[in-house]
């Protein structure tokens, strides 16, 4: 596949290459660009496949312009609710001295209306972003299978299990996402793209008690409302993609008999909508 913005094939750089969606990204990467990939990292490690690591602290700005060297598409996948918008600063000021043509940036879906810290964040470099003069590239996401997971094991430690119905989630997996990013990085910048969300809106009551059944736990479980602004933004369903989202294919339980072989969850329980 070729990249109209890197017709010199030039090493594609990529930050947050070895968390949950950038350990999905590069090797895609790697074999559709046909090219050399990048991957910011901390602490140095030796190339292997066509993947290089560059030392590089989007922090403190060190090596970041060394990374950047001779590259001219970027993925920025890197973030944190804490740091996003310094990191995201520090990054695009490296790209326009590179000289970047493309910069690809994931974010999450209403981060401009979900009262949150990690949403305000993602916005907060959506924005910088967008007005950095880089030509780019914005793809929202729901969720991601992992956290949606992450968050029901992290419940089903307690004694009684919070089964919180009126928060609706339509998580994606990553490699979905990831699929969607490299083609977007291969092709021209399209500025904010159509949102990408899971197949199916699932409260987060039974996403906890698929996990609980896949995972073979037994918990009685309480159901819970979540108070103030932000269980009202959950339940007028603030955070869920708009009509005309693009959908991933593949599902929370297939994700969860992935994970948990010896047993699937029960399929289709406590579905709101399907799309």
């Amino acid at each position: 596949m070729t990249n109209p913005t890197n017709p010199t094939g030039a090493p594609v750089l990529v930050t947050g290459g070895t968390g949950t969606l950038g350990r999905q990204v590069v090797p895609l990467l790697r074999r559709a660009a046909g090219q050399d990939v990048r991957v910011l990292t901390r602490n140095p490690r030796p190339a292997a496949d066509g993947v290089g690591y560059a030392a590089g602290d989007l922090l403190t700005g060190e090596g970041v312009d060394a990374a950047l060297a001779g590259v001219e598409t970027v993925l920025h996948l890197a973030g944190d609710a804490k740091h996003d918008e310094a990191t995201t600063r520090t990054l695009v000021d490296a790209a326009r001295r590179a000289g970047v043509r493309h910069l690809v940036y994931i974010s999450v879906i209403a981060a401009d209306l979900v009262p949150l810290g990690y949403f305000r964040a993602k916005h907060a470099a959506e924005r910088i972003v967008a007005g950095s003069g880089i030509p780019f590239t914005t793809l929202r996401a729901a969720q991601f299978h992992d956290l949606t997971l992450r968050t029901a094991a992290a419940m089903a430690k307690l004694p009684v299990v919070p089964a919180i119905d009126g928060i609706r989630w339509e998580p994606v997996d990553a490699r979905d996402v990831a699929e969607r990013l490299v083609r977007l990085a291969l092709d021209a910048p399209a500025g904010p793209v159509t949102d990408l969300a899971g197949p199916a809106v699932r409260s987060l009551g039974d996403l906890t008690r698929d996990y609980l059944a896949a995972a073979g736990k037994r918990r009685p479980t309480l159901p819970l409302r979540v108070p103030g602004k932000v269980g009202r933004c959950y339940r007028e369903g603030v955070n869920l993609a708009a009509p005309g989202a693009d959908r991933g294919a593949r599902t929370w339980e297939a994700f969860l008999a992935e994970t948990f072989p010896a047993g699937a969850p029960a399929v289709g329980t406590g579905r709101v909508r399907t799309s």
